[in-house]
């Protein structure tokens, strides 16, 4: 008996579905599925603001990652279909880029009305496809909420520049202008808040947009697809395809394309971020990270211990900014054991019961993979106070679990510190001093986040200006930044100059134009043989 199809049936009659136990979730038979899952339970893809059935015969599994039940099939887009949809969004954004912005705004203003009031809906989704809590699903929903939320009032971002007589009638203006077709390749961690990250600005600056969800989680962006269109974006506008790597080839190598924002695992970033600028395209590529966190000891140790823990091990760590790393300095290392306990108290299961902190991973290869991890990292000298590899949840047997754990005596070399192991393993180093955590955090190749918890201004203060990474947290543990500012991890952690929403968003889905005009009231010399100078020589 399956997940998602209660959680679909919820959906498309247009009510929340919120489960007040597990046997009431699972049990819940639908009369009618969900408008993108069909009766042979394969997920449609969204063209013509309409959920159309592929006629791909290529199937990718999605299954729930708590019970390992099958929520559907994924149908490939064919190759014609593929070009149908591009084609559609060329038409769409030649009438999409003449509509005023603040006409384009008031589609976003109903946008993130219509996302609030249907958030249990995306977040039981979410839960159903992904594993995390419906808690966490609810504040994945909230964050990206918040980028549209910014989308409402991106016209300022796209004011230009003026001056007026650069010569005696000469004048030169800027602005900014829409790119074409715009697309987005998402991961399966977050899969409401990455796509809001992507099309919202994208279409309320004038693209049209074609957005391919992880297979593993395509139910989401689906629904938010429905919802852009109740919100009034004309057909054609927002666009979703499924696939994997030949879905994301045509992306990278379709000539009608013009801008990629991608988000996920390293391969494949570096794969899209190659692919895509060797066939022309703009290309911003959020991928892995190793996120620190350092404690000096006059930081407040019990919030401290209580913010690591929930930094370390919250979506299981399947964030790209989890502090899946802990440097402890000096007297602080005594406090190993007020994290072992905290995170011993976290209570694993299925993400839409009562209670529950920890859910599964996504699937069996990832849980197996940590695993590995683990078994190596030991193998190298790390100690494991925390154990979480052999934690049961008796209701799902077949789940992908794996228990809060934690891995000390951890030294650079060991592939415990070395892997992004994106699962609930604390990664704990020891330094003598603030200079040496700071060295090991700027000798690591990734930079996307980091923090330090002290009571200290002048700690802190160097630490933030000596540091490498792009995002900088004193005191808070998952330094992500409010839209009104941008995405900004930075060394190996991103590929392209600019980041994901806020000021960077607007820029990378627009182009400058840079206009000069020459109006003389009587007749005058408009140029010759030479350089102009426009006698100012």
């Amino acid at each position: 008996m399956t997940i998602i199809r209660p959680l679909l049936a919820a959906v498309s009659a247009n009510r929340s579905f919120t489960p007040s136990n597990s046997t009431r979730f699972l049990a819940c038979q639908p009369n009618v599925a969900g408008k993108w899952l069909n009766e042979k339970d394969v997920y449609n893809y969204f063209t013509n603001n309409a959920f159309v059935t592929s006629s791909s015969s290529d199937r990718l599994p999605v299954i729930n990652p708590a019970t390992q039940q099958l929520s559907g099939n994924i149908a490939e887009n064919t190759a014609d279909e593929f070009d149908e949809v591009v084609l559609k969004a060329v038409h769409a954004y030649e009438d999409w880029k003449l509509v005023p912005v603040q006409q384009r705004q008031r589609v976003m203003l109903e946008y993130q009305r219509l996302i609030r009031d249907r958030t249990a809906d995306l977040a039981g989704l979410i839960t159903a496809e992904n594993g995390k809590t419906l808690a966490d699903a609810k504040g994945d929903v909230f964050r990206g909420l918040e980028v549209v939320e910014s989308a409402c009032q991106v016209a300022p971002q796209m004011l230009g520049d003026s001056l007026a007589g650069v010569s005696s009638t000469v004048d030169t203006v800027s602005f900014r202008e829409p790119l074409g077709v715009c697309t987005g390749v998402c991961p399966f961690n977050f899969p409401a808040m990455i796509p809001l990250w992507m099309f919202p600005l994208a279409v309320a600056s004038g693209n049209s947009f074609i957005l391919k969800p992880s297979e593993k989680t395509p139910s989401a962006s689906l629904l938010l697809a429905e919802l852009a269109a109740e919100a009034g974006l004309p057909e054609n506008v927002l666009q979703i395809v499924h696939g994997g790597k030949d879905t994301v080839d045509r992306i990278c190598s379709h000539k009608d394309i013009q801008a990629i924002s991608f988000v996920g695992g390293n391969f494949a970033g570096e794969y899209i971020f190659q692919q895509g600028t060797a066939h022309g395209k703009r290309v911003q590529s959020n991928m892995g990270a190793k996120n620190h966190a350092v404690v000096l000891p006059d930081a407040d140790r019990g919030a401290t211990v209580r913010a690591l823990v929930g930094a370390a091990f919250g979506a299981a760590g399947q964030r790209c900014m989890a502090l899946s790393t802990l440097i402890l300095v000096g007297e602080a290392q005594d406090w190993l054991s007020d994290i072992v306990e905290e995170a011993a108290k976290l209570s694993v299961g299925a993400g839409w019961e009562d209670g529950v902190d920890v859910g599964p991973l996504i699937t069996h290869d990832a849980k197996n993979r940590v695993l590995d991890i683990i078994h190596r990292s030991i193998d190298q000298g790390a100690e494991i106070p925390l154990d979480g590899r052999d934690v049961h949840v008796n209701e799902y047997s077949t789940g992908n679990f794996l228990g809060p754990t934690v891995l000390s005596k951890i030294t650079p070399s060991n592939i415990g510190y070395q892997e992004e192991i994106f699962g609930p393993v604390l990664a704990c180093l020891e330094a003598k001093s603030l200079e040496e955590a700071m060295q090991i955090v700027n000798s690591n190749p990734y930079g996307n986040g980091c923090a330090i918890f002290t009571a200290s201004g002048a700690a802190a203060r160097k630490f933030t200006r000596e540091i490498q990474a792009g995002q900088v947290g004193i005191n808070v543990p998952i330094p992500v930044p409010l839209p009104m500012f941008s995405f900004t991890g930075n060394k190996a952690s991103i590929r392209g100059d600019l980041n994901f929403y806020g000021k960077s968003g607007v820029q990378f889905y627009t182009q400058l134009k840079t206009v000069t005009s020459n109006w003389p009231y009587r007749s005058a010399d408009l140029g010759g043989m030479t350089m102009p100078t426009m006698g100012k020589e």
